[in-house]
């Protein structure tokens, strides 16, 4: 069996524990209470929308703040947990003193925000996709977690990752049914809506508090079409970051996970003409990752607004597929989306091994319990700040790329494009008087 068979089989024995939940640090240290059955103090900060249905996949453990700008939302979520504090201002709920846990579900320009000050209060946090807003604040939660990753436990809300489908996938791939792994190309047919900032619309409604709205981000004056949901904001630059920033979040993750990739090399992109307000109406991508211990160099491509990767054969068509991954080996490839997935060799299968009933990705007991457990215990998640955090520094340094007109010969290190001094101001944002991202 060659080297690269035997360090993909080992990668699988080390998803077998992980997915497991077995325990791999060497601690033993319980992290909440004295017993893993013992609950968390849980503060979930954005309990509308997906917030809602995020309180409802913790309402097992002790919900003792509840913190929403929308008055509407957040009185709902208090009839429910009638023992739960109230806030408006996220900073003053996270000085409330019994929290174990935090739940961020907030509009994407502040998960950043609420993602490092909770972790730098030794808070475990469940953060809603994306982690981060641009390449800086990409960094700063995945260097903040690593700081602090002996203590506290993270997940990034991509829950599809624990999907049975996601792990035969990895297998698959892992276990070497495409051969030598080459390129993978992952797409969202979604399209935004594009357009400029919104004009002024008055009153603000009364249990709407729209400076807290705004946040960290430069203000804009109130207009009904930015709340709502994430489609409503995204698309604006001082808010969102587009599909690549949405649905790159998840989509990604296929990419990340399947072919165990990191921090790019380089990147390069290209989308429809800039406009200073909206993110681009299509774009595309591709990143450089470097070699590991069981493969080679990887190219990875973007492509969203209704641009597609094609197919490598008549018989593999699915272009009207809306979204997935095309993994390229050597050997074939595998064609993947949440819900399935499809190979197709060159050759026959003979030098496949499956993986043994060892190597197995278990199934997951879900993504937040995952979490949960993790919180109490020193078991592991999948989609912690560290993975998730070099996802989102990749999809955030595209849209950098795209705003220059470069490929960028990316340090990640010193966070700087060591060819692109100007993309230097794309790679931070700057922020309204008050707000520190590292507070």
């Amino acid at each position: 069996m060659s080297e690269s068979k035997i360090k993909r089989r080992t990668f699988l024995k080390h998803s077998a524990v992980i997915g497991a939940g077995l325990i791999v640090g060497k601690s033993g240290i319980l992290r909440a209470g004295n017993s893993p059955n013992e609950k968390l103090n849980i503060a979930v900060i954005g309990v509308g929308g997906r917030g809602g249905a995020n309180l409802n996949n913790v309402k097992s453990e002790n919900i003792v703040a509840l913190c929403d700008v929308n008055g509407k939302n957040l009185a709902g979520a208090a009839n429910q947990f009638p023992g739960a504090k109230t806030y408006v201002d996220w900073r003053k709920c996270l000085e409330q003193k019994d929290i174990d846990a935090v739940v961020c579900s907030t509009t994407d320009h502040t998960h950043a925000f609420v993602n490092v000050w909770a972790m730098n209060r030794g808070k475990h946090v469940y953060s809603e996709k994306p982690l981060a807003n641009s390449v800086e604040e990409a960094q700063m939660v995945r260097k903040t977690y690593l700081k602090n990753k002996d203590k506290i436990a993270t997940q990034m809300g991509t829950q599809i990752h624990a999907s049975d489908n996601y792990r035969r996938m990895v297998e698959l791939i892992r276990g070497g049914a495409i051969g030598t792994p080459k390129e993978v190309r992952v797409w969202c047919s979604r399209t935004p809506a594009g357009g400029s900032y919104l004009p002024e619309v008055k009153p603000v409604p009364d249990d709407l508090n729209w400076d807290l709205w705004v946040g960290p981000a430069q203000f804009h004056p109130y207009n009904p079409g930015y709340v709502g949901g994430c489609l409503k904001w995204n698309r604006f630059w001082d808010f969102g970051s587009g599909q690549i920033g949405d649905m790159g979040s998840h989509m990604m993750d296929m990419a990340y996970w399947g072919f165990d990739l990191g921090l790019p090399t380089t990147c390069k992109a290209e989308g429809s003409e800039q406009n200073s307000d909206t993110l681009p109406i299509w774009l595309t991508a591709e990143w450089d990752h470097p070699a590991n211990d069981w493969r080679g160099a990887i190219k990875a491509y973007w492509y969203d607004g209704g641009k597609k990767p094609g197919m490598p054969s008549e018989a593999f068509n699915r272009e009207q597929l809306f979204k997935g991954a095309l993994f390229k080996g050597d050997k074939g490839w595998l064609l993947a989306d949440y819900d399935f997935r499809m190979l197709m060799l060159r050759g026959d299968m003979t030098h496949y091994k499956s993986p043994k009933a060892d190597e197995l990705i278990p199934a997951s007991i879900g993504h937040h319990k995952e979490w949960i457990v993790a919180c109490k215990t020193d078991k592991k998640t999948l989609c912690n700040f560290d993975y998730s955090g070099a996802l989102i520094e990749a999809n955030m340094l595209a849209l950098v790329a795209y705003r220059v007109g470069k490929e960028l010969d990316w340090d990640s290190a010193n966070m700087k494009a060591r060819n692109c001094p100007e993309a230097d101001q794309y790679i931070r944002k700057s922020y309204r008087q008050g707000w520190v991202l590292n507070g």
